[in-house]
């Protein structure tokens, strides 16, 4: 049976490693409160994890169509209009583009960001309007097969 990319469901491994990552996060704690995701079953999927460990519903993830095949300004656009309620957010998207996005934050680079990685960096803003141009460090950077602080 052939799925549309779109409609592709999360993986085994995938069901797997999403709580995971979520837990690991909040073992070091990283508190999330938005939830921003493409809207593609996987992507979507994998929010839905990350907002049951934090203790959210699916209603929290504000879905992003533009971030399913996006640009790298389609991640800026997407985190520039977050709701300044919100402290930390996290970003639910695909490659190419999220490696692209991510390697254009800081002086860290990445050769890619595998399937349910977090890139984190810290902005210095007061409004998320001030994102994209903003001051921002590397901060962490962790997926289900590195040992990273586990």
């Amino acid at each position: 049976m052939d799925v549309d990319d779109f409609d592709r469901p999360l993986n085994h491994r995938g069901q797997n490693d999403a709580p995971e990552m979520a837990k690991r996060l909040l073992k070091k704690e990283i508190v999330i409160d938005g939830f921003i995701s493409s809207p593609a079953k996987r992507a979507l999927t994998t929010a839905t994890f990350f907002t049951e460990v934090y203790n959210k519903t699916p209603h929290d993830i504000l879905t992003v169509p533009s971030l399913y095949e996006p640009t790298i300004e389609a991640f800026y656009n997407a985190v520039t209009n977050l709701d300044d309620s919100f402290q930390t957010a996290a970003v639910f998207s695909h490659n190419p583009t999220i490696t692209d996005f991510a390697n254009q934050l800081t002086s860290f680079k990445v050769d890619e960001i595998p399937t349910c990685a977090v890139f984190a960096v810290k902005a210095d803003v007061e409004v998320w309007k001030e994102f994209k141009s903003a001051n921002k460090q590397f901060w962490f950077f962790d997926y289900p097969k590195s040992e990273f602080d586990r």
